[in-house]
């Protein structure tokens, strides 16, 4: 039987690490967004970057589940007729 050869397993990874990696992937993504002229996504990859520093020097949790608003999953009723 020819079986593929397994990769080698990856080492774990804490949440930092990959928060920070993903910080670091995002300063570059803004970089080549910012250097293609494309302000709305830089903007975005901007606030992504914000967001993943605060989440490393701890302002921010690393998760909102649980803590959200229950409002927010409530169904939204058909707009009807606006009367004057």
């Amino acid at each position: 039987m020819n079986s593929k050869p397994s990769k080698p397993a990856l080492p774990p990874h804490t949440a930092e690490e990959n928060i920070a990696y993903t910080r670091q992937m995002l300063a570059e993504l803004r970089t080549v967004a910012n250097n293609e002229g494309a302000d709305m996504l830089r903007y975005f990859i901007e606030m992504a970057y914000v967001e993943a520093g605060d989440i490393l020097a701890g302002i921010r949790p690393l998760s909102l589940r649980g803590q959200r608003d229950p409002a927010i999953a409530m169904p939204l009723k058909p707009a009807g007729k606006v009367k004057f």
